[in-house]
């Protein structure tokens, strides 16, 4: 579930590997570049950490972290996020 903190929205994925991470996060990263709206984003191991905010809104959450967040969860549930 996506959270609001610090004005951004905020969630963590885990994968069965680091291989299975290592492609959702390039899945995102085709997203993100179609959407012209890149997220902040760590990985350790298997984990995915995300912070999506808008720099032109003011660094604050608007549509378009929601919309990116979607999509995200789309590419997680296929990748088998836990």
């Amino acid at each position: 579930m996506w959270t609001e903190q610090n004005n951004a929205l905020c969630r963590t994925f885990r994968f069965p590997d680091f291989k299975v991470a290592f492609a959702f996060m390039t899945d995102v990263a085709a997203e993100a570049e179609r959407a012209d709206h890149h997220p902040w984003w760590a990985n350790e191991y298997n984990t995915v950490e995300f912070r999506l905010r808008t720099h032109d809104a003011g660094n604050t959450v608007s549509k378009r972290d929601h919309r990116l967040a979607e999509a995200i969860d789309a590419l997680a549930a296929r990748h088998g996020a836990q």
